[in-house]
């Protein structure tokens, strides 16, 4: 069979003959796909809705980052310019070759999109994409030598590492400050990116899995193409806290980026928190837990949040420590310190601003001079690598490195021992893990990484094997760790003395307490690591991340997907198969057919945006009313949670609009007539035990206030800080409950508040009450409209569809139940905002004029 790139599945489905690229013919899949997507910066608003496409004969996952987990070389006897003067292997270091071989499963095609280190002549491109789809089933992204460097160089390592990291460019020399042109540039890679995994993907059953900073717009790019792509998002740095990201001019692109992923990972809980909140202050999304999972729900969409810190490769490490290799080296070793009466510490680092390499210095120059015993004994191997950045800063760390590094060698050093063995060239494998066999205990006081696997990989080696053992002789296992308190696996890894690299003594009495330590507790301590590593390898990291994946999506093939927005802005809106926006013209052609209508209207967030501060209504708002109350046709009602008094005094002028104030519990049928209560009068003795309460949660919530209604009292905390308004609303709830458990009323969170009411008391009550006082009284309404905004207008929905049923609205009525936004309601039609609440009700308004004109 053949397959084609998505640019030619239109060709396809048509069943036009036409030749595929010489790279699309090797991949064994067949690919249909319906709605298909324009590129992100076409000027279409909506794109088609996304449908069930080809079935599959096995599980494929694609798995997308910066670099494939491939070498390449050049042969050294080959001046040719074909593709076969390369010689390519695979990189058994990289975590995305060690992912494949942890999922284990051979049922599982794995394919890679990705860079490769080496720049490839674009004469020799294609040749080059066949030789490693067909031997690695890699996908590689050729990009030109100045747009990887303003890419990745520019944009990636200048600005979004060091911001990540915590980095404010305060400065010109303390990171990049935002350049607009290596923005683009990075945008510009991810849409490549995106284009190459077109040529592979089956949109309806691979599932995608994008890794890191490198490719965080990626997800848009891939579902505005595929509304229902099922797309998987790790992140391997650190997220900064809100304080720091919101300094990021184009934040909102990334963020809204990420969540089109179904899935978004993070190694720790801190980064996922974050994240969290930057979309809460941002984007003003909430969060949720539900049975262990955390859900953001984003236009109808669960944006699932997965916590779980990557693992290393056991096969590998174990395989490693098996080499003569190893062996020889590691009696080398045990010659060159133990043997000699040292001690050695190690640290394995690369030489960037974040690893703290000078920091750890510093505290081993302590250590000496205030614990002199360990002079001539202790000696610190430095293992670091080359940076992966390039600039000013990492020649600044470099000379600061070296120079710590000599002065301690010529205060602490004599003839034979030297404190600090700085090694700066590259290591084979097999060597630092002869380092990590030897070596008492590791050093890792990065000031911030994302994960680090040294302690892992550190751990894995010093348990050794029986080989290694009769080199070391005999003994219990033990390992001893300092780690600094912000990398990514230090809340893994209890057992270690955890640090503040900033802190130069403490680190200094971190060492001597590792040095001191009781043989017995290193052992418990090794023992208790060593298990969590060895179960929570890299193969457990991938499969979870993939277990959860699929629960995400799911219900993708249940739901109607319809992409919205422009460029970066773009997201996809999940829909029940049933819920459509209301068209006008079909509602103005009812409303001209039907002669009994009943109209329904919440007001905040309906006919006022919430955003509005001036919470009355406008002069157009009246005149709408107005003319809709006038037609003798139309019973038109206002339902709010505003107090009777706001909306009397607010709708004075419209005589005949009825209202029905405080979720329905006063009703007035017009202005010159009595409020009536839709339930019994109520007891509100219960406030005596509400306000304090409340009062006290405003005094200690700065921008918290309190509405004080006739049945009912709102703790808002609209003006407050998100994140704590959100945790005291939480902790008030409990409160409120808890204390009015014997009292007849309920306690509800709605946005941005936390209501307490009367029991039995809701909108429904009220559209149930005006349907049946309409038919006692013949008028059985052909025409229902009902329009809300949010949880409270839900139970006006159901009432309305429920009464679809019954007696109360005609068997052949046209019935409009509508909320505000895409989002999933009870309602079955949607408009978009008040804007277009305010047009439609004018053109009911004007076909009204129209009829008492005639």
């Amino acid at each position: 069979m053949v397959s084609r790139s998505y640019s030619n599945l239109l060709e396809l489905a048509s069943g036009e003959s036409r030749s595929s690229p010489r790279l699309n013919r090797r991949i064994p899949r067949v690919m249909t796909a319906a709605g298909i997507m324009s590129d992100i910066d076409d000027d279409a608003q909506e794109s088609v809705f996304s449908d069930r496409s080809s079935s599959i004969q096995r599980d494929r996952i694609i798995i997308v980052a910066n670099q494939l987990p491939i070498r390449a070389q050049r042969k050294l006897d080959c001046n040719s310019t074909n593709g076969k003067g390369w010689i390519f292997s695979w990189d058994e270091n990289s975590l995305l070759l060690q992912l494949k071989d942890g999922l284990g499963h051979e049922e599982t095609e794995v394919i890679y999109v990705g860079c490769l280190k080496e720049e490839i002549h674009p004469s020799e491109q294609d040749e080059v994409s066949q030789i490693l789809l067909e031997t690695f089933k890699c996908v590689p992204t050729f990009l030109s030598s100045d747009l990887f460097t303003r890419y990745y160089h520019g944009f990636c390592k200048q600005q979004l590492w060091p911001l990540f990291h915590y980095m404010l460019p305060l400065s010109p020399d303390l990171g990049g400050r935002f350049d607009r042109s290596l923005w683009q540039a990075y945008v510009s890679v991810n849409k490549i990116f995106a284009d190459r995994i077109m040529e592979v993907i089956n949109p309806e059953d691979d599932f995608v899995w994008v890794h890191d900073y490198h490719l965080m717009v990626l997800p848009t790019f891939l579902r505005k193409r595929f509304n229902r792509v099922k797309l998987g998002f790790f992140l391997h740095s650190p997220f900064p806290s809100s304080e720091i990201y919101k300094t990021l001019p184009i934040r909102e692109d990334l963020l809204r980026a990420l969540l089109n992923s179904d899935l978004i990972g993070f190694h720790t809980f801190d980064y996922a928190r974050h994240f969290l909140s930057c979309c809460s202050r941002m984007l003003g999304l909430t969060y949720e837990s539900k049975r262990g999972y955390i859900g953001l729900e984003y236009y109808g969409r669960t944006v699932s949040i997965k916590i779980l810190p990557v693992g290393i490769h056991m096969g590998q490490f174990e395989s490693v420590l098996s080499l003569p290799d190893t062996e020889r080296k590691v009696a080398e070793l045990i010659d060159q310190f133990c043997n000699k009466g040292r001690i050695m510490l190690l640290g394995v680092d690369d030489m960037d601003i974040f690893k703290g390499i000078s920091l750890k210095l510093l505290a081993l120059e302590q250590l000496l001079l205030q614990h002199q015993e360990w002079q001539g004994k202790v000696v610190l191997v430095q293992i670091a690598n080359p940076a992966r950045g390039r600039g000013k800063d990492v020649k600044e760390v470099q000379d600061e490195t070296y120079a710590t590094a000599k002065r301690i060698n010529e205060s602490f050093g004599k003839t034979g021992y030297e404190p600090v063995i700085l090694i700066d060239k590259p290591l084979k494998f097999f060597e630092r893990v002869a380092y990590y066999v030897v070596a008492e205990c590791c050093l890792v006081t990065a000031v911030r990484d994302g994960m680090n696997l040294i302690p892992y990989e550190y751990i894995i080696s010093r348990q050794g094997n029986e080989k290694l053992d009769k080199i070391l002789g005999p003994g219990p296992k033990k390992s001893m760790l300092v780690l600094s308190e912000f990398i990514g696996c230090s809340p893994s890894l209890s057992g270690a003395i955890r640090v503040n690299p900033w802190n130069i003594d403490a680190v200094a009495d971190a060492m001597d307490c590792a040095l001191e330590m009781a043989g017995p507790e290193k052992q418990l301590r090794h023992e208790k690591h060593y298990r969590y590593v060895s179960t929570h390898d890299v193969g457990y990291w991938a499969r979870s991340f993939l277990q959860d994946l699929e629960r995400t999506c799911r219900d993708h093939v249940r739901q109607r997907c319809c992409g919205i927005g422009f460029g970066l802005s773009f997201r996809v809106v999940a829909l029940d198969p049933n819920f459509r926006k209301l068209s006008m013209e079909y509602i103005l052609s009812a409303y001209k057919r039907t002669s009994i209508r009943a109209i329904l209207l919440d007001y905040d967030g309906t006919l006022m945006p919430q955003a509005s501060i001036d919470k009355s209504p406008t002069l157009k708002s009246i005149e709408i009313m107005n003319s809709l109350c006038r037609d003798k046709n139309n019973v038109v009602f206002v339902v709010s949670a505003r107090s009777r008094e706001n909306l009397a005094e607010w709708f004075s002028p419209c005589e005949k609009l009825g209202i029905a104030a405080e979720h329905g519990y006063f009703l007035r049928l017009k202005r010159d007539e009595e409020w009536e209560t839709c339930v019994p009068v109520v007891d509100c003795s219960w406030k005596q035990i509400v306000e304090p309460v409340m009062k006290l949660y405003t005094e200690t919530t700065d921008g918290s206030t309190i509405e004080n209604r006739e049945t009912s009292m709102v703790w808002c905390y609209e003006d407050a800080d998100p994140d704590f308004g959100s945790c005291q609303a939480k902790e008030l709830l409990d409160h409120l409950e808890s204390v009015l458990a014997n009292e007849p009323v309920i306690v509800k969170s709605g946005q941005n508040i936390v209501e307490v009411k009367p029991q039995g008391v809701s909108k429904g009550l009220v559209a149930k009450r005006l349907l049946s006082n309409m038919q006692q009284k013949g008028f059985t309404p052909d025409f229902v409209l009902c329009i809300g905004d949010d949880r409270s207008d839900e139970d006006m929905f159901e009432e309305i569809t429920t009464s679809m049923e019954g007696p109360s609205i005609a068997s052949n009525a046209e019935v409009f139940a509508c909320t505000v936004g895409r989002k999933p309601s009870k309602a079955k039609y949607y408009l978009d905002d008040t804007a277009e609440i305010v047009r439609l009700m004018q053109g009911l308004a004007c076909v009204s004029d129209q009829t008492l004109t005639l």
